[in-house]
């Protein structure tokens, strides 16, 4: 009986992959778990075994083709016979441009029938059952490329915008907005007879609460930046496997090529732009079009407003961390004069370099980092009797939108220097206000920064995102009168660049002494800063 071979799926956000090279011909004999054919997605290159012992019977899939996971790519039979390779994939395939869907977003599976492809409710995570369509971007009669958005979503872990799988005209809309659906329920039709908008909740359960989890008080990071320029040497290049691979086979240093995906990554339409001797158009992750959704009118007075999900989830979350977390605050003055000259000083050259723009995040975040390593308690958490010291330091940082709060999360920061945190920043803001955050970069976090300062405040006093053990509170950078001390002891008033931080910790395993001597190190890492910013 023949064996259908898929394109594997290579991690919980890839969508597809590259086939790069077939290891057999059509008539060779396979054994099982033998290797087949190569391939290369944005996470990893690999060689894919076959899945069963015989004969290649079908190539369906011309080596350079992408196409989604799942998709069949060969036939293994008993016979010898089969088909040619054919000239073009088939097509469920596209040409192989590893930006052109982003690998935050699970794109959901199409799914093939006579009167059109069906568009499913994908899974954002293997705990997801379920999701809300929130918005419908495209409406019946209406033209939707591949890999454009259709509608937006929003589960218990993250908010996302969905691409079509497939080029066409919305035909028929099942699931109208604001209804909640179990997974791989089909909620449109692309292609095929036009059909009609739906017009209740027929296909939908009843709604379920589904927002984004644990989100922290207050915050605001730095803007997006604009494409990035090529690194300087020294520096680790953003790049996915397919594009490295092309650049071995023609010679090129990455280092060389600007980037214009998201946080300066380089794509394949960048490489080959570079090949060809012409700039890269900016991705879509990168256009202004897309950077911020529009602010959404004011209530009028006296008006009754339904909290939406996000906003019913956050006021759930916020009272549970209050009522788990016995709260405590201890607020740090802090001489940020050393770096608000550093930064003056740096700052045009720094994005000219390294195609970010250097803001005052980095610096704060570095500062947590190192005292984080002195004072692991305040990166622990409570599980039941015990306290876990988590072995990685992954620091959430709280994003403001337009419809609510969001924490993405940069994972093993301790890792990254001074400039990979400037751009894992940079990167994960901007995919957090374009929904293109996957479900694991808003989850494991263990400790959070959240700013407030930009507002004009002092500082606040935030709320634990739990089940962390600490949030950080940045105030507002101002300058301000201060008595300076000499070397030699004299006193004298000085105008220096004043910013508040405020720790918001949980007694039960943070004590005071062990608070205090976190903001000690956090405070003098900033002062004296020494670090090299890159």
């Amino acid at each position: 009986m023949p064996t259908d071979v898929v394109m594997p799926q290579m991690g919980e956000s890839i969508t597809e992959g590259t086939l790069t090279k077939w290891l057999k011909k059509v008539g060779d004999s396979v054994q099982r778990d033998e290797p087949l054919f190569e391939i290369s997605t944005d996470k990893v290159d690999a060689e894919i075994p076959s899945p069963a012992a015989g004969t290649l019977q079908e190539i369906k899939i011309a080596e350079g083709a992408t196409v989604q996971i799942n998709t069949v790519v060969a036939v293994i039979g008993d016979g010898a016979s089969g088909a040619a390779v054919p000239a073009k994939a088939e097509s469920t395939a596209k040409p192989a441009d590893d930006s052109a869907t982003p690998a935050a977003v699970d794109s959901p599976a199409p799914a093939s029938s006579g009167a059109g492809t069906e568009v499913l409710m994908p899974q954002m995570g293997e705990s997801i059952t379920e999701g809300t369509i929130t918005k419908w971007l495209k409406q019946v009669g209406e033209k939707v490329e591949r890999d454009e958005p259709l509608f937006e979503i929003s589960t218990d872990k993250v908010d996302a915008e969905i691409p079509s799988p497939v080029a066409g005209t919305v035909s028929e809309i099942k699931v109208e907005a604001g209804a909640t659906v179990a997974i791989n329920t089909v909620v449109a039709v692309v292609g095929g007879a036009a059909g009609k908008a739906a017009t209740g909740p027929a296909s939908a359960k009843a709604p379920a609460a589904a927002a984004h989890a644990s989100p922290a008080p207050v915050a605001a990071v730095p803007a997006a930046a604009a494409p990035a320029a090529a690194v300087s040497s020294g520096e680790r290049v953003r790049s996915s496997p397919l594009v490295r691979k092309i650049a071995k086979d023609k010679n090129v240093d990455l280092a060389q090529v600007a980037g214009s995906g998201s946080g300066g990554r380089i794509t394949k339409q960048d490489i080959l732009g570079h090949l060809e001797g012409a700039p890269a158009k900016p991705s879509a992750a990168m256009s202004p079009a897309t950077a911020a959704a529009p602010a959404k009118p004011a209530p009028m007075p006296g008006e009754l407003v339904p909290m939406t999900k996000m906003r019913s989830i956050i006021a759930k979350r916020m009272v549970e961390s209050k009522q788990t977390s016995p709260h405590v605050h201890t607020v740090f003055k802090v001489d940020m004069t050393r770096i608000v000259r550093l930064r003056e000083k740096e700052k045009s050259k720094y994005e000219q370099r390294n195609g970010v723009k250097l803001t005052y995040m980095p610096f704060i975040t570095r500062a947590a980092i190192m005292a984080l390593r002195k004072h692991p308690i305040v990166n622990g958490s409570i599980e039941g009797d015990a306290i876990r010291y988590n072995r990685n330091i992954n620091i959430g940082i709280a994003v403001a939108l337009d419809w609510g709060l969001i924490v993405p999360v940069i994972k093993q920061a301790e890792e990254k220097n001074f400039l990979g945190v400037a751009r894992a920043i940079v990167d994960v803001a901007e995919r957090a206000r374009n929904k293109k955050l996957a479900t694991d970069e808003i989850s494991g976090g263990t400790f959070t920064l959240t700013n407030s300062g930009i507002f004009g405040e002092q500082f606040g006093t935030p709320i634990i995102n739990q089940p962390q053990s600490a949030i950080l509170g940045i105030g507002g950078l101002n300058k301000e009168a201060e008595v300076v001390t000499d070397k030699d002891g004299n006193d004298s008033i000085a105008i220096r660049s004043i910013q508040r931080f405020t720790l918001g910790f949980d007694h039960r395993i943070v004590d005071g002494a062990d608070a205090g001597k976190f903001m000690s190190d956090f405070k003098a890492y900033l002062e004296n800063w020494n670090e090299e910013i890159g």
